[in-house]
């Protein structure tokens, strides 16, 4: 998501027609479990979060998706959640382009250990 306030990714299962998890046959509930927990655990470490939100409430959107957040006791909605809470300050190419070669980076080591 594009708000420099919180690290924040979205895991989309490459899963046409899917709308919960419980709709997953089990392995793909396995694996997104799996992947989400490597993601979190990642994002925890590289921006040292107090806390991650994990959810899937994919009210606005139909497919399903797995929101991951990091947050900090001193973030502007602690301890709120995000939504509808202040209006997205958007980082720019430069910053999104050197977040996600760093999240890149600690997953695919990650599955390479």
């Amino acid at each position: 998501m594009n708000d420099n306030q919180y690290p924040w990714c979205l895991l989309v299962p490459e899963r046409e027609n899917i709308l919960e998890i419980y709709e997953l046959s089990q392995q793909d509930q396995q694996q997104l479990l799996t992947e989400s927990s490597l993601l979190s655990s990642k994002m925890a470490e590289i921006y040292r979060a107090d806390k991650m939100n994990i959810a899937a409430i994919g009210n606005m959107v139909p497919q399903l998706h797995v929101h991951h957040i990091v947050r900090y006791r001193t973030d502007k909605a602690w301890p709120a959640p995000v939504w509808g809470h202040s209006n997205a300050l958007p980082y720019d190419k430069k910053q999104i382009k050197a977040m996600a070669a760093q999240l890149r980076e600690a997953l695919n080591n990650a599955l390479i250990d």
